[in-house]
């Protein structure tokens, strides 16, 4: 069993020294200025840090997650209709649904649905 213990420990030590060794041995190609210039994901790292930024788009993924929330706290309403009294949950249900639609009316009636 220790001879064993003995091998795997020995075994990690010439694979991590191998491994550190690897970049030390393999060959450096010629760095040129596109490959020492930090990678920005296309934007050109010396201009200037402040980008332009849709409000409008801001507002729709606004709406976006208040009426995702808002449809995955009502997904498990039906589960628990038959824990409560069935005259309050339908009442509970209709006016979250009311407050949905009325919510929605107003963003729409705003514009800020509309993409400009």
């Amino acid at each position: 069993m220790l001879n064993l213990m003995v091998f795997f420990v020995t075994l990690l030590f010439l694979l991590t020294m191998v491994i550190n060794l690897i970049p030390l041995i393999a060959i450096h190609k010629k760095k040129d200025r596109e490959s020492l210039s930090p990678f920005e994901c296309g934007f050109d790292p010396l201009s200037s840090s402040r980008l332009s930024f849709s409000i409008h788009f801001f507002i729709i993924c606004l709406m976006f997650l208040i009426f995702d929330i808002e449809i995955v706290m009502i997904l498990p309403a039906p589960l628990t209709a038959n824990l409560i009294f069935t005259k309050k949950w339908m009442y509970t249900s209709l006016l979250i649904f009311m407050m949905l639609i009325m919510s929605i009316w107003i963003e729409w009636k705003e514009g800020s649905m509309n993409w400009k």
